[in-house]
């Protein structure tokens, strides 16, 4: 991954379906993104996760794959596999349907962004961005309504001028968030919000 972004380099965005798995495990690499999580964090209970991880989170992902059970967007630039967003129905998480800090804030049907990860050299480069709006739309075209994200805001005070490592902003950076129409619903902490987007249908 040592290509960086070009200006006025087109970024497409695709469902991960059966085709893309070799693209998962490359930008994924040996560590599954995220210490070997390979984006199961919260779509598994927190025992099976903490049991599975590494090798089993990956075979997930994959049976999930390559049967196009889709679990996410990956990000391209030239064909080649830059970045990756988690998107599925909220019911679909079973860890974030179990979670307290995130918990349900009313009963209807959503649509849930829960992870982002970009290649190193594509970082801070708006990728991040293009992800969210790719989501947004894959969404919308599979009957969402509502759209949530549990993005970290940078804006707060506990935050303000800091920097963020590799892990903290895997969810999302609110800012990215409002740009693309999202409101915050609900805090879910000091420093992390609850979302929402609603389908253009239903605006």
């Amino acid at each position: 991954m040592s290509k960086s972004l070009q200006k006025n380099a087109e970024v497409e965005v695709f469902p991960a379906t059966d085709e893309r798995w070799k693209d998962i495990e490359s930008l994924f690499g040996v560590k599954g993104a995220y210490a070997g999580c390979w984006c199961m964090f919260w779509r598994l209970d927190r025992g099976d996760f903490k049991k599975m991880k590494g090798e089993g989170t990956k075979a997930v992902l994959k049976g999930m794959t390559t049967s196009n059970d889709v679990a996410g967007l990956l990000a391209y630039v030239d064909g080649q596999p830059i970045g990756w967003c988690s998107i599925s129905p909220r019911k679909d998480y079973a860890a974030l349907e179990n979670s307290r800090i995130l918990k349900r804030i009313d009963d209807k049907p959503v649509w849930s962004i829960v992870c982002f990860f970009v290649a190193k050299s594509f970082r801070s480069k708006g990728i991040m961005s293009e992800l969210l709006g790719g989501a947004v739309k894959y969404a919308e075209q599979k009957g969402a309504e509502i759209i949530e994200g549990y993005p970290i805001d940078m804006q707060t005070d506990k935050l303000a001028g800091q920097k963020l490592n590799s892990y903290s902003g895997y969810m999302g950076i609110a800012s990215i968030f409002r740009a693309a129409g999202f409101v915050k619903v609900a805090d879910a902490s000091e420093t992390q919000l609850i979302m929402r987007y609603t389908a253009k249908s239903k605006k």
